[in-house]
């Protein structure tokens, strides 16, 4: 079974219209998921910075229209949850979506259109993608700054509900402030800055202040998060997953793949039945046990509410 914490698919299918959950050109399509044992798929709402800024609410209830008309509707299989105890009725065969925000710039500052989005089945929130907004700074800003106010509020609301906060993208000083503030904090696609030194990256003090607050890191799947120079193998990430084990984090590592939201793929991987082949290579590596955590329970025994 897998848990994937983080995947663009809404945003491919927003772009492209004519696109379904079924069109090859995906990298995760609800055909690929049935082949690959998929049990809970996380699908990101992203926003283009392209986007204006009076027209990102209406763009993301596009994508979370989009997630039930053409990823739950069509598709018996696919069930949308938004509780632990949903995620445990799964029965065989069925797979879980789950409903996840990339970026706090959606709920153009009000914290309703947060609620909002929590109530259509929202379960994790990054507060900003890369840049500044009014939340937080994210890796790409220059000041570096950390959470604002309204931040801390959006924060308090999520800790209220028992979401995710999610870490990814933050600047270094935000996501400080993040693990001072909320009660679950997760990295839901990102890797070792000592392994490959991407700001995306996580350095190792963050990532033990992930695993002393009992969070999750889920590690990325896209090559320049993996290593700095030269082609990109499965055999690299492995790496990655042995960083993390060796700083204590075992129990905390999962895989959020981002597919649909890169161009670039690991060496030999096309889509997401890679995970076939990251299966068998975690399982030549690590104890049968090791590897269920690390596919699925890991994240499965963290899924809020």
């Amino acid at each position: 079974m897998i848990f994937d914490a983080h995947c663009d698919v809404l945003y491919q299918l927003q772009k492209d219209p004519e696109k379904t959950f079924s069109h090859p050109a995906l990298h995760v399509t609800y055909e690929r998921l049935k082949k690959t044992k998929a049990k809970v798929q996380c699908f990101a709402v992203f926003l283009s910075p392209s986007v204006k800024p009076h027209d990102r609410f209406r763009s993301a209830l596009e994508q979370i229209d989009l997630f039930y008309n053409k990823v739950i509707s069509p598709y018996p299989d696919m069930k949308a949850i938004t509780t632990k105890q949903e995620l445990n009725e799964l029965k065989e065969g069925e797979i879980g979506a789950v409903l996840t925000l990339e970026g706090g710039e959606a709920i153009e500052e009000d914290p309703l259109k947060l609620a909002t989005l929590y109530r259509l089945g929202v379960r994790s929130v990054g507060l900003t993608w890369n840049h500044a907004n009014a939340l937080a700074d994210g890796v790409m800003a220059k000041r570096g700054a950390g959470i604002t106010e309204l931040g801390s509020e959006v924060i308090r609301m999520l800790n209220e509900w028992k979401v995710w906060t999610d870490v990814s993208h933050l600047s270094e000083r935000a996501f400080w402030d993040v693990m001072e503030q909320a009660d679950l904090p997760v990295a839901s696609h990102s890797n070792c800055h000592r392994l490959c030194p991407h700001p995306r990256n996580l350095k190792d003090e963050q990532i033990q202040a992930l695993i002393q607050k009992d969070g999750m890191i889920g590690l990325s799947f896209v090559p320049f998060f993996i290593k700095e120079h030269g082609k990109v193998y499965a055999q690299d990430v492995l790496a990655h997953v042995e960083h993390i084990c060796e700083l204590g984090g075992e129990n905390h590592l999962g895989f959020g793949s981002d597919f649909d939201g890169i161009d670039e793929m690991i060496e030999g991987w096309s889509s997401y039945e890679a995970y076939d082949e990251w299966m068998n290579l975690l399982h030549r590596h690590y104890s049968a046990n090791q590897a269920k955590k690390f596919l699925f329970a890991n994240f499965s025994s963290r899924f809020p509410g």
